[in-house]
């Protein structure tokens, strides 16, 4: 897909941002804050109003399961020090910040995301659904995003910016531990410390591929349901896409060219912060 060339610079910018711990220069007046509490991972982003990465970080969570909040004070505290330490890199309160739910999430479900960002101290400026967030950085409004996360698979078909069709399917990396977790013999948080592992991620992808297969069939299915429109982008984003043949056995199984992006992690965090209304 030639148009994940931006895509992929901006990711390379924000990623980098995140390994250096670095600030970019800015305008301190327009800057739009993402937090994006995801199942593995809780992400703060922060661009200028062109969308330009000047800051990023991260800590690892388990308060967030399937797109739910489970440990309502263990988000609330993880989001505060992501804040307080975006804040000292870059000299100034945030007190502004979006943030995503999984399509279809409603009522009280997407409400508690709204009430994490307000109780670590932001005015939440919009609530997105989390594949109109991708789009952000991918450029497409037409075409498919499959945003594979920790305990999801988000199927979402896009015509015009808007998501005319989604599924959400309880298939994701913690499904890629369990399968670890037993073929090795370990336990379900040193399956996760093993997946991580780039020197293991060859001998990770053989065992787990039987579950990427599920995603696929999954995928397969939504697309023939949800009228896909071929000839249009299929993209895959989130962090349990993040192995080199992951596209390959998409493409192999849905029997259509499939791709994905540089660090398909923080797609979804990145496109909060482009999505904030603020």
């Amino acid at each position: 897909m030639k148009g994940l060339k931006k895509a992929n610079n901006t990711l390379q910018e924000f990623s980098d941002l995140v390994e250096s711990k670095q600030v970019s220069s800015h305008n301190q007046k327009n800057l739009r804050v993402g937090i994006d509490l995801g199942t593995s991972s809780i992400v703060l982003s922060v661009v200028n109003d062109k969308g330009k990465p000047i800051y990023g970080a991260f800590e690892y969570n388990e308060s967030i399961r399937d797109g739910l909040v489970v440990d309502y004070v263990g988000a609330v505290t993880i989001t505060r020090a992501l804040k307080a330490k975006a804040e000292a890199a870059l000299g100034t309160e945030l007190v502004y910040a979006a943030a995503a739910v999984p399509p279809g999430t409603i009522g009280k479900n997407k409400d508690v995301v709204g009430h994490v960002l307000e109780s670590a101290g932001f005015e939440v400026t919009c609530i997105l659904d989390e594949p109109t967030a991708a789009a952000n950085v991918l450029g497409i409004t037409d075409g498919v995003v499959i945003d594979v996360g920790g305990g999801t698979t988000g199927i979402s078909i896009l015509k015009d910016g808007r998501v005319v069709y989604t599924v959400d399917e309880p298939t994701g990396g913690t499904h890629m531990n369990l399968v670890i977790s037993g073929a090795y013999g370990i336990s379900i948080p040193e399956a996760e410390a093993y997946k991580r592992n780039e020197a293991n991620k060859r001998d990770v992808y053989a065992t787990i591929r039987p579950v990427v297969e599920k995603m696929a069939a999954i995928s397969k299915r939504a697309l023939q349901e949800g009228g896909y429109e071929k000839g249009t982008p299929i993209v895959v984003v989130g962090g349990a896409s993040n192995f080199e043949e992951f596209t390959k056995t998409f493409s192999q199984y849905i029997g259509l060219p499939v791709d994905k992006p540089l660090y398909p992690e923080f797609v979804t965090p990145l496109g909060i912060a482009m999505g904030s209304e603020h």
